[in-house]
């Protein structure tokens, strides 16, 4: 199964912040519109997330919910009728909640730096660490902190649950 190590952190703006994120990208900044589903699942999470009505990912990972950096654990199967796929999915198991968000994805190296405009929430910064089947996970910790600097992200801004929590929680 494949893994990262993750952050999530509530700013104040990503017009603040994406300047610093250009400054250690290693590729051209890719914009998204993403209709995340969430379902019902006793051992991870389990969401489709929809990019248009022709493209779609299932996803399920697991990881804990905890601020900042974390190892999360994922699966992802790509879907040609993700509107089907996702009836399908409610129907057998029950939707948790909807996250509908606008991400600016920028690559620094292995790393996604992702900058979340979230319908409902505010704006965020997530980092992804993506990790080498055998390598230390201690690795990818330091290089989140060291992100995490570099985009002046600090402690007290991290986040330790998911969207969808958040949005539930909210209202």
């Amino acid at each position: 199964m494949a893994r990262n190590i993750e952050i999530k952190a509530h700013i104040d703006s990503i017009v603040g912040v994406l300047p610093k994120a250009l400054a250690v990208a290693t590729a051209s900044p890719v914009e998204i519109q993403q209709d995340d589903t969430f379902f019902q699942c006793t051992n991870g999470r389990l969401k489709l997330r929809a990019f248009d009505e022709h493209r779609g990912e299932l996803i399920f990972y697991s990881r804990p919910d905890q601020a900042g950096p974390k190892t999360s654990f994922y699966l992802i199967s790509q879907s040609d009728q993700p509107q089907q796929l996702r009836d399908v999915l409610a129907a057998a198991h029950g939707v948790v909640g909807r996250v509908i968000k606008h991400r600016t994805l920028v690559m620094a190296g292995r790393t996604r730096i992702h900058l979340d405009r979230v319908q409902g929430l505010g704006e965020f910064v997530e980092l992804e660490v993506v990790l080498d089947d055998d390598e230390d996970t201690a690795v990818g910790i330091a290089e989140a902190h060291a992100l995490m600097q570099q985009l002046g992200v600090g402690t007290d801004q991290l986040i330790d649950t998911a969207y969808v929590d958040l949005l539930r929680a909210s209202t």
